[in-house]
């Protein structure tokens, strides 16, 4: 059985294809203004991220935008509505009450706030203890949140979670959790796509990379 990728093993890849990777023309427009709403509420991403390690905001902008269109009216887990608990994979989350009256379950009238919830998907998945976060590093978690599923089983199909509107997607898709259609196009932009506009226009600094360079010289270390 396929197992996920091992980061030494996929961290030059991730290298390539994001020093390769060019939004689509048709689909810029779209990503920038992605980008300018990022941008705007960087100051709410960066709350979320306090007691988390090292997490930059901007990972969980983009996650943000792949799972819930940046609508802070829903679960950074998955996209469902904040006035329950997740229905979709994960289920069930956050365990704990809104913490805003922590006697009653979630409803309308008791719903969870973005940032209780948005803690309990990242912690979940052990982004706080991650420290890696270079472009490579950054990249191999935000596959690693939406699964493995290309990689592992449709190999030929870069993960339209990173690549899509970019030259590096065309089509193929899970229209929904372990069902694959080889002919679906993915509608929404991909993290590395919104990363490539953020890091051109230096609202991200990345470490591992600079844009004055089209590739890296040899010998030469980004740090």
């Amino acid at each position: 059985m396929a197992k996920p990728p091992k980061f030494a093993d996929v961290s030059s890849e991730y290298w390539k294809l994001f020093l390769e990777c060019r939004v689509n023309s048709d689909k810029l427009a779209e990503v920038q203004r992605i980008a300018t709403s990022i941008t705007l509420n960087r100051p709410r991403y960066q709350a979320v991220t306090t007691g988390l390690g090292s997490l930059p905001w901007w990972f969980v902008a983009l996650i943000h935008s792949l799972e819930g269109g940046l609508s802070f009216t829903t679960h950074l887990h998955n996209g469902d509505p904040l006035t329950g608990r997740t229905k979709h994979v994960p289920a069930g989350r956050p365990v704990a009450n809104p913490a805003a009256n922590a006697q009653q379950a979630p409803s309308a009238t008791n719903p969870y706030t973005w940032e209780e919830s948005a803690t309990d998907a990242l912690r979940q998945k052990g982004l706080n203890s991650w420290t890696d976060w270079s472009i490579v590093g950054s990249l191999y978690k935000l596959e690693a949140y939406n699964g493995w599923g290309y990689r592992m089983y449709h190999s030929k199909v870069l993960s339209p979670y990173l690549w899509s509107f970019t030259n590096h997607y065309t089509k193929g898709k899970y229209a929904s959790d372990g069902k694959w259609s080889a002919t679906l196009v993915s509608s929404q932009a991909g993290a590395a796509a919104i990363l490539r506009v953020l890091v051109d226009t230096r609202v991200v600094v990345a470490t591992d990379y600079r844009g004055d360079f089209p590739t890296p010289p040899a010998g030469v270390a980004y740090a």
